[in-house]
């Protein structure tokens, strides 16, 4: 019979996050950033289709309405705010909710210098449009958890640094300049975290979501334990503990906000983790099962075929034979 995870003392805690949301941001890459600067004049409006890339736009100048497909309502922008889409769902700017659009696509033929003129001749709105290429397997939790709208209005002393790298985008974005995209590229890596952290410490992630979750004090507090010490054999009664709450409370209200029971989430959490480890190369299968407090590599085997569909040693093979690293959504691993 395989035993369950078992809390390891004799493993270091060197380099253990101080809270769930550093831990997933320091998992994920950016690989790439492109971007180009939309100078447009009323009446004006772009259409950015779907992609499977996050969207990111920032206002340098003026203002404009933002329509984001499946999101309630257009939202006005105006010159500092900034927004994220993390799942590259199809969205409109325009200056008026009444003018007509045209596809970014169509714009980008006359793209010039990394700057796109666009409109009516009427009052000037500048915007930094551009997205994220992520390494999928290490931004996979991030994009699961976070809502597919971030939009920051940067008026708040906690948005203060969001700003500063803002006026830095802006400002690298509005000459070409030697070595600007790579100032760049770094900038958004840096733009998305800040965005991240803004949009959490705002109090706009004060409903349902991960983030949300982990402003809850009882349930943050259980996200906390579990993120710091990923190996303890954690029960639902341990983190119901560790909030302060019953167990059938706590059981409701953690997948009330988190979307998933709290041990389906350490599962994938795991797993996610024991993937990066394989990812790396060196470590073998057992050491990967220690790291996450699996005494059986047999227990491993099956929680890892049940959450990314392959075992470890299939999952190693696609990695080394330059395939991409194989990964099922929550869904999946719900109907499994």
């Amino acid at each position: 019979m395989a035993k369950s995870p078992r809390f390891r003392s004799d493993r270091p805690e060197l380099g253990v996050a101080a809270d769930p949301l550093t831990d997933v941001l320091a998992a994920m890459h950016v690989r790439s950033a492109l971007y180009f600067r939309l100078e447009a004049t009323a009446p004006w409006g772009v259409r950015f289709v779907a992609v499977p890339h996050a969207k990111f736009a920032m206002v340098a100048r003026g203002g404009c309405w933002l329509t984001v497909k499946g999101e309630p309502g257009p939202i006005a922008l105006r010159a500092g705010d900034c927004f994220v889409v993390s799942d590259g769902s199809e969205f409109v700017l325009r200056d008026n909710l009444r003018s007509s659009t045209v596809l970014c696509r169509e714009l980008a033929q006359s793209i010039e210098a990394g700057i796109v003129h666009h409109g009516g001749g009427g009052a000037q709105t500048v915007v930094i449009c551009g997205w994220f290429t992520f390494d999928a397997w290490s931004s996979a939790p991030l994009i699961e958890l976070l809502p597919r709208l971030l939009c920051v209005q940067t008026d708040g002393a906690q948005a203060a640094a969001l700003q500063g790298t803002l006026d830095l985008l802006a400002a690298e974005t509005s000459t070409a300049a030697i070595g600007s995209p790579i100032v760049v590229s770094r900038l958004a890596d840096i733009l998305l975290v800040q965005t991240i952290r803004a949009y959490h410490a705002s109090g706009a992630a004060d409903a349902v979501g991960w983030l949300s979750a982990i402003k809850n004090p009882q349930i943050g507090a259980a996200l906390r334990a579990m993120h710091r010490d990923v190996a303890h054999p954690w029960s639902v009664e341990a983190l119901a503990g560790v909030a302060g709450m019953s167990r059938s409370a706590f059981a409701l209200r953690f997948k009330e906000l988190v979307g998933a029971p709290p041990l389906e989430y350490l599962t994938r959490w795991r797993m996610y983790k024991v993937g990066c480890e394989l990812r790396g190369g060196t470590a073998s299968v057992a050491d990967a099962a220690a790291l996450v407090g699996y005494e059986s590599v047999g227990a491993l085997n099956r929680a890892f075929q049940r959450v990314h569909g392959v075992t470890p040693a299939a999952f190693r093979r696609a990695v080394a034979a330059g395939e991409p690293a194989p990964r099922r959504s929550r869904r999946a691993m719900r109907e499994a």
